[in-house]
Protein backbone atom coordinates (compact mmCIF):
# COMPACT_ATOMS: atom_id res chain seq x y z
CA UNK A 1 0.00 0.00 0.00
CA UNK A 2 1.55 3.06 -0.87
CA UNK A 3 1.17 6.28 0.89
CA UNK A 4 2.00 10.47 0.60
CA UNK A 5 5.37 10.77 2.08
CA UNK A 6 6.14 14.56 2.66
CA UNK A 7 9.60 15.43 3.05
CA UNK A 8 10.42 18.48 5.38
CA UNK A 9 13.37 20.47 6.56
CA UNK A 10 15.44 23.47 6.51
CA UNK A 11 16.34 24.77 3.00
CA UNK A 12 19.43 23.01 1.91
CA UNK A 13 18.80 19.90 3.78
CA UNK A 14 18.56 18.10 0.46
CA UNK A 15 14.64 17.46 0.40
CA UNK A 16 14.32 17.93 -3.34
CA UNK A 17 17.58 15.26 -4.06
CA UNK A 18 16.31 12.97 -1.80
CA UNK A 19 12.79 13.01 -2.77
CA UNK A 20 13.27 12.72 -6.24
CA UNK A 21 15.75 9.97 -5.94
CA UNK A 22 13.20 8.44 -3.92
CA UNK A 23 10.53 8.56 -6.25
CA UNK A 24 12.52 6.37 -8.55
CA UNK A 25 13.23 4.04 -5.92
CA UNK A 26 9.58 3.41 -4.71
CA UNK A 27 8.45 3.88 -8.32
CA UNK A 28 6.26 7.34 -6.67
CA UNK A 29 5.39 10.72 -8.50
CA UNK A 30 7.88 13.30 -7.47
CA UNK A 31 6.16 17.02 -6.93
CA UNK A 32 8.42 20.11 -5.26
CA UNK A 33 5.94 22.60 -3.42
CA UNK A 34 8.53 25.41 -4.45
CA UNK A 35 8.59 24.36 -7.98
CA UNK A 36 4.71 23.69 -7.93
CA UNK A 37 4.37 27.78 -6.30
CA UNK A 38 6.46 29.30 -8.99
CA UNK A 39 4.71 27.23 -11.90
CA UNK A 40 0.93 28.58 -10.53
CA UNK A 41 2.34 31.93 -9.83
CA UNK A 42 4.35 32.19 -13.06
CA UNK A 43 7.15 34.05 -10.45
CA UNK A 44 10.27 32.96 -8.47
CA UNK A 45 9.44 32.59 -4.95
CA UNK A 46 12.13 35.88 -4.12
CA UNK A 47 9.62 37.85 -6.89
CA UNK A 48 6.91 36.06 -5.26
CA UNK A 49 7.84 37.47 -1.61
CA UNK A 50 8.81 40.75 -2.90
CA UNK A 51 5.73 41.59 -4.86
CA UNK A 52 3.22 40.39 -2.32
CA UNK A 53 4.83 39.73 0.81
CA UNK A 54 5.52 36.56 3.09
CA UNK A 55 2.09 36.05 4.46
CA UNK A 56 0.47 35.81 0.52
CA UNK A 57 3.07 32.94 0.08
CA UNK A 58 2.86 31.19 3.21
CA UNK A 59 -1.09 31.01 2.11
CA UNK A 60 -0.36 29.58 -1.35
CA UNK A 61 2.14 27.27 0.21
CA UNK A 62 -0.68 26.31 2.10
CA UNK A 63 -3.16 25.97 -0.49
CA UNK A 64 -0.48 24.27 -2.66
CA UNK A 65 0.38 21.70 -0.37
CA UNK A 66 -3.25 20.54 -0.20
CA UNK A 67 -3.67 20.72 -3.96
CA UNK A 68 -0.62 18.46 -4.69
CA UNK A 69 -0.80 15.97 -2.18
CA UNK A 70 -3.76 14.14 -3.68
CA UNK A 71 -2.66 10.17 -4.42
CA UNK A 72 0.53 8.57 -3.93
CA UNK A 73 3.60 10.81 -4.26
CA UNK A 74 7.06 12.15 -2.56
CA UNK A 75 6.55 15.95 -1.86
CA UNK A 76 9.26 18.00 -1.19
CA UNK A 77 8.21 20.99 1.06
CA UNK A 78 9.60 24.35 1.40
CA UNK A 79 11.51 24.67 4.82
CA UNK A 80 8.94 27.17 6.39
CA UNK A 81 6.01 25.33 5.59
CA UNK A 82 6.33 23.50 9.21
CA UNK A 83 5.49 27.39 10.30
CA UNK A 84 1.82 26.24 10.11
CA UNK A 85 0.10 24.29 12.45
CA UNK A 86 -2.48 23.35 9.94
CA UNK A 87 -0.03 22.13 7.91
CA UNK A 88 1.91 20.21 10.16
CA UNK A 89 -1.10 18.47 11.34
CA UNK A 90 -2.33 18.07 7.18
CA UNK A 91 1.19 16.48 6.36
CA UNK A 92 0.68 13.98 9.45
CA UNK A 93 -2.70 13.34 9.69
CA UNK A 94 -2.13 12.37 5.59
CA UNK A 95 0.76 10.74 5.15
CA UNK A 96 4.26 9.73 6.74
CA UNK A 97 6.49 13.05 7.34
CA UNK A 98 10.38 12.54 6.64
CA UNK A 99 12.51 15.46 8.35
CA UNK A 100 15.98 15.52 6.82
CA UNK A 101 17.96 17.13 9.72
CA UNK A 102 21.28 18.77 9.36
CA UNK A 103 23.47 21.67 11.03
CA UNK A 104 23.33 25.46 10.12
CA UNK A 105 26.72 24.87 9.61
CA UNK A 106 26.04 22.42 6.51
CA UNK A 107 23.43 24.15 5.24
CA UNK A 108 25.57 27.03 5.34
CA UNK A 109 28.06 25.09 3.27
CA UNK A 110 25.62 23.91 0.75
CA UNK A 111 23.51 27.14 0.28
CA UNK A 112 26.44 28.88 -0.71
CA UNK A 113 27.59 26.19 -3.12
CA UNK A 114 24.27 26.29 -5.03
CA UNK A 115 23.34 28.56 -7.74
CA UNK A 116 19.58 29.16 -6.80
CA UNK A 117 20.85 30.72 -3.49
CA UNK A 118 20.39 33.92 -4.88
CA UNK A 119 16.36 33.32 -5.54
CA UNK A 120 15.69 32.28 -2.75
CA UNK A 121 14.91 35.21 -0.26
CA UNK A 122 16.24 35.96 3.06
CA UNK A 123 14.24 35.85 5.85
CA UNK A 124 15.71 38.12 7.93
CA UNK A 125 18.55 40.17 6.21
CA UNK A 126 21.74 38.56 8.10
CA UNK A 127 24.38 36.66 6.80
CA UNK A 128 23.42 32.78 5.58
CA UNK A 129 25.10 30.94 8.94
CA UNK A 130 23.15 33.86 10.88
CA UNK A 131 19.87 33.50 9.00
CA UNK A 132 20.07 29.63 9.30
CA UNK A 133 21.06 28.99 13.21
CA UNK A 134 17.82 31.30 14.14
CA UNK A 135 15.90 29.61 11.56
CA UNK A 136 16.58 26.30 13.04
CA UNK A 137 16.42 27.04 16.56
CA UNK A 138 12.84 28.12 15.45
CA UNK A 139 12.03 25.39 13.29
CA UNK A 140 13.66 22.02 15.02
CA UNK A 141 11.06 21.98 17.60
CA UNK A 142 8.05 22.06 14.36
CA UNK A 143 10.18 19.76 11.98
CA UNK A 144 10.77 17.33 15.42
CA UNK A 145 6.10 17.70 16.00
CA UNK A 146 5.40 16.49 12.78
CA UNK A 147 8.15 13.99 11.97
CA UNK A 148 7.43 10.45 11.63
CA UNK A 149 11.17 9.61 10.71
CA UNK A 150 14.05 11.66 10.85
CA UNK A 151 17.41 10.69 8.91
CA UNK A 152 20.71 12.76 9.08
CA UNK A 153 20.98 14.64 5.91
CA UNK A 154 24.78 14.78 6.71
CA UNK A 155 25.35 10.78 5.54
CA UNK A 156 25.68 10.22 1.70
CA UNK A 157 22.81 10.63 -0.38
CA UNK A 158 22.44 7.19 -1.31
CA UNK A 159 22.58 6.16 2.72
CA UNK A 160 19.61 8.50 2.85
CA UNK A 161 17.76 7.19 0.84
CA UNK A 162 18.21 3.95 1.79
CA UNK A 163 17.48 4.52 5.34
CA UNK A 164 14.19 6.23 4.02
CA UNK A 165 12.99 3.45 1.71
CA UNK A 166 14.00 1.16 4.18
CA UNK A 167 11.41 2.67 6.55
CA UNK A 168 9.10 3.35 4.04
CA UNK A 169 8.48 -0.37 3.11
CA UNK A 170 8.55 -1.76 7.13
CA UNK A 171 5.47 1.08 7.46
CA UNK A 172 3.97 -0.59 4.35
CA UNK A 173 4.48 -4.26 5.57
CA UNK A 174 2.72 -3.10 8.84
CA UNK A 175 -0.40 -1.83 7.54
CA UNK A 176 -1.02 -5.39 5.47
Amino acid sequence: MKQTLFIVGARGAGKTTIGKLLSEALSYKFIDTDESIQAISEMTIADLVQQHGWEYFRKLESQTLKTVSQGECIISTGGGIVLSSENRRYMHQNGIVIYLQTSAEVLSKRLSLNPENSQRPSLTGKSIIEEIKEILVEREPLYQECADFTVDANLATEDIVSCVKSYILNQQSKLI
